[in-house]
């Protein structure tokens, strides 16, 4: 295990790497989540051992610290991520985020370019204030007193099903809060517009194939984003879904999200869990 300080109060984030070669691999999870109880049976697979492979547990999530005087925006948690591309020394590295943490993966691609080379966002969010749902909106409707003391986090966890319920219950209450208030809030310009700006990285979005609805796919392709649905898979596709998955950490990167005739950054060469969405 990895640590390092986030937010120079000496809060420590955490993380774990399988060692490697070639463009590193990092997992960031979604809200209330854990980078490798949703992705280390994608990282064990043939097709990528030999790779550099970071799963990261945003503050608040996991085995990070979840500090009280933290903001827990997506701006901080983009930040907080950075500290560790930083500290391991990384730079150009293929992002996988999942849910909120491909939002997160989008602010730090807009906030320090030298740090990503390629997204891979699973379902993420790209909007300010979701449809309501047992999620971030539905976290977020509470006030931080009622969530935190006032049977809030038990009320969702009751809510939200097993499995989602399984990683959530390790969160801090008060970080998981804040952070379902940011992911609410979103940022300005959007996520959405954020990612359509990112004309130097490799960018692709997964749907699952279950609920194929995604608003402003037409603007997304245009702007030189890579949309696949992935079949037999609602939101959480890496559980769904994980050959498809596979397929799509392990392709390499074709530029399709950069600037016509722009060089590469990069070198060459189940059932569905239905699940309740991490949103």
């Amino acid at each position: 295990m990895r640590q390092t300080e986030f937010d120079g109060r000496g809060s420590l984030i955490r993380w774990t790497q399988s060692e490697g070669a070639g463009p590193a691999l990092v997992y960031v999870h979604g809200l209330g989540s854990m980078s490798a109880v949703y992705h280390a049976h994608i990282a064990a697979h043939p097709a990528l051992i030999g790779r550099r492979q970071l799963f990261v547990d945003l503050p608040g999530h996991g085995i990070s610290d979840r500090p009280a005087d933290f903001g827990y925006t997506l701006e901080d948690h983009a930040g907080a991520l950075a500290a560790v591309l930083d500290a391991a020394g990384l730079t150009e590295a293929e992002v996988v985020g999942h849910s909120m943490g491909g939002s997160v993966a989008v602010v730090l691609a807009d906030r320090r370019p030298d740090l990503v080379a390629r997204l891979l966002l699973t379902e993420a969010n790209l909007d300010p204030h979701p449809v309501p749902g047992a999620g971030s909106s539905g976290i977020a409707s509470y006030t931080e007193e009622q969530f935190v003391h006032g049977g809030g986090f038990p009320e969702v966890l009751a809510r939200v099903g097993p499995t989602w319920a399984a990683t959530m219950r390790l969160a801090d209450p008060l970080g998981l809060h804040r952070t379902a208030v940011g992911l609410v809030h979103g940022t300005r310009p959007t996520m959405r517009e954020l990612l359509m700006r990112a004309k130097t990285v490799d960018r692709t979005y997964l749907v699952g194939g279950l609920d194929d609805a995604l608003p402003g796919r037409a603007d997304l392709i245009a702007s030189g984003v890579r949309v696949v649905t992935v079949p037999d898979a609602g939101h959480n596709i890496m559980l769904d879904n994980p050959a498809a998955f596979v397929r799509e950490v392990a392709r390499p990167g074709q530029g399709s999200g950069m600037r016509e005739g722009a060089p590469s950054r990069r070198s060459p060469g189940g059932q569905p869990s239905r699940t309740a969405t991490a949103r």
